[in-house]
């Protein structure tokens, strides 16, 4: 079962947070690190294996270099050429993914295309799109698959069939006899079927489904697949209750199919890629915040200086992030509270009927395993500008890494009646 741990002692972190205003956000360097390539590790028996992160998931310019110093190269939703350039540097981007995700711009298209990305198409009619948009055609192409009633997903990216992502079971042969008719060399197999899934089986039968796709197509399309994209999906233990998946099975059971499909029908040496965010830095972020009121009404009440205008999971998914209350870690948890925000919207809470310690006005909290999909997913609702980040180094030294946005940062895109209108 998984232990919640904090970066620092409960005194060391309170001492930070009457340092720094609150709230914030703050990652462990060392911890994202050594995960990183430990995970590198237990694959590494995989033709080429990279991890190429999600960059989605936290995307802090200073976090995708660790990881790319690691040799964790980047994937995007297309982008524009100079977001990707700022958040991951045209290095780690040209060796990474763009995926088109449904829906692409033709800009995005010429984007991924000039910054040497590996483009990962989701749907057959983009083939043309993709053509159309650059005037020429990628040598390395992917093409993202639904396997539709074949696989189950699960709660959170749904079931496959009511997905608008990836290419049909009957469409993807056709898609790679059309690529390589327009002179593609090199060519990738992709899907993504769950999210946060914390059950290996499920990512050993996603190998198994795509390895045995890439021997129909070999049969099918006389086309050779040079590398599978496992997608991301790999799930973090968020209760404490929760049991992490066991990795070191999912290699081996993946190792093992390797063995009886891709190298039985003469596919080795095939690279085998991941794209994993939540499970590489989602475990090692933590947002800190102040009590700023408890109130009793018909519930007992915790309000926050934070809102889900900071980490909007809770209230988007429903979803259980463990709260510590710094300084308070040896008082019984005999108290029952709903953790709020201060947005005009009931569903601001970050845990409902939650039993902790006594909870008073000035109270430092702080909310585990919110290094992916936390920050991220920030907005500006209700005017509240998005919180700052910090780095915790390996030698104990913290970092801003992302300054707090301001009001000026807010109001800088907005044009006033009467203001010139610039083009």
């Amino acid at each position: 079962m998984s232990e919640k741990r904090l970066p620092l002692g409960h005194g060391e972190l309170l001492e930070l947070a009457g340092q720094l205003p609150t709230p914030f956000y703050l990652y462990d360097e060392a911890a994202i690190v050594d995960n990183a390539r430990a995970f590198k590790r237990l694959f590494s028996w995989a033709p080429g294996f990279t991890n190429y992160f999600a960059v989605k998931a936290c995307p802090n310019p200073t976090i995708v270099k660790l990881l790319g110093e690691e040799g964790f190269v980047s994937v995007f939703a297309v982008v524009d050429s100079a977001t990707g350039k700022v958040l991951a540097g045209p290095q780690i981007l040209a060796r990474g993914f763009a995926e088109d995700d449904n829906a692409p711009p033709a800009d995005e298209f010429r984007a991924a295309y000039e910054m040497g990305a590996i483009i990962n198409l989701d749907d057959i009619t983009h083939i043309d799109a993709l053509e159309e948009a650059i005037g020429t055609f990628p040598k390395t192409i992917c093409f993202r698959y639904n396997p539709g009633p074949d696989r189950t997903g699960n709660a959170i990216i749904g079931n496959p069939v009511e997905a608008k992502y990836g290419v049909t079971s009957d469409q993807i042969v056709d898609c790679y006899k059309i690529a390589k008719a327009k002179g593609v060399e090199r060519f990738g197999l992709h899907t993504m079927v769950a999210s946060n899934e914390l059950d290996g089986s499920y990512i050993v039968e996603t190998a198994r489904m795509l390895f045995n796709l890439a021997v129909r197509i070999k049969e099918e399309a006389g086309v050779r697949i040079d590398f599978i994209d496992m997608g991301g999906g790999i799930g973090i233990p968020y209760k404490p209750g929760d049991k992490p998946m066991d990795l070191s099975q999912v290699s081996a059971g993946m190792e093992r199919l390797y063995s009886t499909i891709i190298k039985a029908n003469g596919l080795d040496p095939l690279e085998i890629y991941f794209e994993c965010g939540r499970v590489i830095t989602g475990p090692y972020g933590y947002l800190v915040s102040r009590v700023l009121h408890v109130t009793s009404k018909y519930k007992e009440y915790v309000g926050l200086d934070a809102s889900m205008a900071n980490l909007m999971r809770p209230a988007l998914y429903g979803s259980y992030h463990h709260i510590t209350v710094l300084g308070k870690e040896r008082e019984k948890a005999d108290h029952m509270y709903d953790v709020t925000g201060s947005l005009c919207e009931n569903n601001d809470k970050f845990a409902i009927d939650r039993m902790l310690p006594k909870i008073e006005k000035g109270d430092v909290v702080v909310i585990h395993d919110s290094g992916a999909h936390g920050h991220a997913m920030g907005f500006n609702y209700n005017a509240k500008l998005r919180s700052s980040e910090y780095l915790l180094r390996r030698d104990g030294s913290v970092d801003m890494i992302r300054r707090a946005q301001t009001y000026d940062d807010y109001v800088a895109t907005l044009r006033f009646e009467g203001a010139p209108v610039v083009v």
